[in-house]
């Protein structure tokens, strides 16, 4: 019998009730393209932090708190911040051993914005007060729905994989990518001009994007094309 790719997948946080959780949905959507996800443990031992990056094929990160300002070399600008940095530590070791290893990674929302900040990059703090658009990046319920489209890079992996120039998105996020990390490369853009998806060219696989295809994937083909390349990347 034939095993299954591994995949760790990082805990969301609830402050205060002092626990860590997971939405069933990101392990169903991995379990349905044949993968086997476990939630890893809050934990910002490096040993063990080296040991699950060892025994993981690939690990999502996932969507929750927003990033901590002073990863990315700021204090905080605005009053609505809600961040987790027991998940930031966690995480930055976590990413660093995982790229060393050249294991396949995959960003959701806090991931990609957590994935830009940690390689270099910078974030919209508050994209309502520091960006200002009329693209609605923060939709109300039901969050399965596609709110509004992206724009695919030419030369970018997502425009290989789906072999078409835009699909919409369902959108969930206050924050976004505001100076690209080098080393990323962009894969999609919203109308307004933000990164909605990027890649890392040269490795086996770290893509990240800002929408969520673990409330879209029952209905959103385009989402179950994404996790499915992530799980054979894991393979």
């Amino acid at each position: 019998m034939e095993k299954k790719a591994l995949i760790g997948v990082v805990p969301l946080v609830d402050i205060e009730r002092e626990s860590y959780w997971m939405l069933p949905a990101y392990m169903e959507l991995l379990r349905q393209q044949g993968a086997l996800p476990i939630m890893l443990p809050l934990t910002e031992d490096s040993a063990e932090l080296f040991q699950l990056a060892d025994l993981c094929d690939g690990i999502v990160f996932t969507g929750g708190h927003d990033v901590e300002p002073s990863l990315y070399g700021e204090a905080p600008q605005v009053d609505n911040l809600g961040t987790c940095p027991a998940r930031d530590r966690m995480e930055l070791p976590l990413l660093k051993r995982m790229l060393e290893l050249d294991k396949p990674v995959l960003g959701i929302c806090r991931g990609l914005q957590f994935i830009n900040a940690a390689l270099g990059g910078t974030l919209y703090q508050d994209l309502p007060l520091q960006f200002g658009t009329k693209v609605e990046h923060h939709q109300d319920y039901p969050y399965d729905a596609l709110t509004h489209p992206v724009y695919l890079s030419e030369d970018g992996s997502l425009k290989k994989l789906l072999g078409r120039d835009s699909f919409s998105v369902n959108s969930l996020h206050h924050q976004g990518i505001r100076r690209l990390a080098p080393g990323l490369k962009p894969m999609a853009l919203a109308a307004d001009g933000l990164v909605e998806a990027v890649e890392m060219p040269g490795k086996r696989f770290l893509w990240a994007v800002q929408w969520h295809p673990e409330f879209a994937y029952k209905s959103d083909e385009v989402s179950r094309k994404i996790i499915r390349a992530f799980v054979e990347a894991c393979r």
